[in-house]
């Protein structure tokens, strides 16, 4: 992209926007401008305030100072309605489409009275079918959305922004279920858009994809700008320094021999869940001192993965082995006891309970152990005693081990999770298998990479790390190994700095699985 002319008419203006809950400064006297065509890139640490910026924008909070301005009006506080009918539309990061209804009904849904919603499908399908030519979304209007790839699926939200005339467009992580060669096609979109006129606020921790979209980046810390930077005048590691308040690098492994097979899956085949899939056949081999990497897109059978590793499902046919042992039997209670340490995908729904305090939550996995209960009484000076060594040992920044755990950012939370995973409740000498689902997604760039060098840690003293991600930086970072799952079959097995990202995009868009067995050699 290229720097926006200084006399670009300015769209929209947030003006010293402060929001404070309770002793929490979220924003400190924000203020940015978005001119006409432009795309900024709205960057910031957990908990820096861009989520609360957000909402301020659309009317789902109130801020206590400043003021919004679009197109040189005052934007009413507190009301929704008036982001949108001003011209604001936003794109989330998990969409918002009814999978039972088509493209053209999704788009259309609220824009049309219901007595007279017939008489004009016409006139929206049309209108459809040249914003998707105009701005290179091609979907066809009468799909059901629920049988889209997750790009079309983004195409479809896009579109929906445009048939309600928006010309400034936020985008909130919009790569983060794409593959690159989907991400390609957005940014393709995108330059068109601006092109044309839009203005695009576009937040994301993926800086790579920032420097190649943005013209300029704003920087939150602490709920304050520290920072307005242009794209050409600045590069990756700058603009990470800024969003943490020092020099920052990602962590990147060393190539290491492979141990013994810890996990063994031989022709497993799981059920398919409606149009989820289940696995067909996956044979693979999870080495001590290895980390495996999964890449693909979300919805290709990942979770029927990591549900039977983690002892939540069975398989129909094919069989599990334990250390070369045959399992007879499998379960979340057995998986944790041979050693098996899981971080969920959904901090929030499957790794955490909400209003349970950090103490609890650090046990909740281990708290009938002899470490923390006897004869059913709980230890709770040794589950706090827990507690504090992982909120020491892993800096977790909180008040103390009795707050509960929602009060948390993202990222803190995460590394709770991360060091009862890591601490071993029921295993002392920590983890021999971790299951490592999504561990980063939503995190900045400092916890991110905190995160990963734990993960190397743990491989480099024996434990078999499978890591799912949808982040092909961090598979290609951090893997020894690498697969590709699509619709449940697994790709094989690519040894670190054989694949690019481009490969690899290929093979998650379901090519080449034609011509390939799933089985690979070094899947064995």
């Amino acid at each position: 992209m290229t720097a926006q002319r200084p006399e670009a008419e300015i769209v929209l203006r947030l003006d010293r926007i402060s929001k404070r809950f309770g002793a929490l400064q979220a924003n400190d006297a924000v203020s940015l401008d978005l001119r006409k065509g432009e795309v900024i890139a709205l960057l910031g640490e957990n908990g820096a305030g861009k989520t609360t910026l957000m909402n301020i924008l659309f009317g789902h909070y109130v801020a206590d100072a400043g003021e919004v301005q679009v197109f040189g009006q005052p934007l009413p506080p507190g009301n929704p309605r008036a982001a949108l009918a001003a011209g604001v539309g936003m794109v989330h990061q998990h969409f918002t489409l009814a999978g039972n209804l088509t493209v053209l009904d999704n788009i259309t849904l609220g824009t049309e009275s219901l007595w007279s919603r017939g008489q004009g499908m016409a006139a929206a399908r049309a209108r459809i079918l040249k914003l998707s030519a105009d701005f290179g979304l091609s979907v066809h209007p009468d799909a059901k959305v629920g049988k889209l790839s997750v790009g079309e699926r983004q195409r479809v939200e896009i579109l929906k922004a445009l048939y309600r005339d928006a010309r400034i467009l936020i985008l909130d992580e919009p790569t983060a279920v794409l593959t690159p060669q989907e991400a390609d096609a957005l940014f393709a979109t995108l330059r068109k858009a601006t092109a044309m006129g839009l203005s695009i606020l576009f937040i994301s921790h993926k800086l790579h994809e920032v420097m190649a979209i943005a013209d300029r980046c704003i920087v939150l810390r602490h709920g304050r700008v520290v920072g307005t930077v242009g794209t050409h005048t600045t590069d990756k590691s700058q603009l990470a320094a800024l969003m943490v308040g020092g020099e920052l690098s990602l962590p990147r492994a060393e190539a290491r021999a492979p141990g013994a097979v810890r996990l063994r899956l031989d022709q497993v085949t799981t059920p398919d869940r409606g149009a989820v899939p289940g696995l067909k056949a996956v044979s693979l081999s999870l080495h001590a001192g290895q980390i495996t990497g999964l890449a693909g897109v979300s919805g290709n059978g990942q979770a029927a993965l990591a549900e039977l590793v983690a002892g939540l499902a069975l398989p129909s046919s094919g069989g599990l082995l334990l250390n070369g042992a045959p399992l007879d039997a499998w379960s979340p209670r057995l998986a944790l006891a041979k050693g098996v340490a899981r971080i969920p995908e959904d901090r929030h729904h499957q790794g955490t309970i909400a209003d349970f305090d950090l103490t609890e939550n650090a046990v909740l996995e281990a708290y009938r152990s002899r470490r923390f209960s006897r004869r059913g009484w709980m230890n709770w000076r040794a589950a706090k005693r827990f507690a504090e060594e992982i909120i020491a040992g892993y800096d977790v920044r909180c008040p103390g081990p009795g707050i509960r755990i929602r009060l948390l950012s993202g990222g803190n939370m995460q590394k709770l999770i991360l060091g009862r995973a890591m601490a071993g409740g029921l295993n002392p000498d920590g983890p021999e298998i971790i299951l490592a689902n999504q561990p980063v997604r939503g995190l900045d760039v400092g916890a991110i990479a905190y995160v990963q060098s734990q993960l190397l840690a743990a491989r480099d003293r024996g434990a078999a790390v499978l890591l799912i991600s949808e982040d092909l930086d961090e598979i290609m970072g951090l893997s020894d190994v690498i697969h590709v799952i699509s619709q449940g079959r697994l790709s094989p097995g690519f040894d670190r700095g054989t694949m690019t990202a481009a490969d690899l995009g290929l093979w998650m868009a379901g090519q080449n699985f034609a011509h390939s067995q799933s089985e690979a050699p070094n899947a064995a």
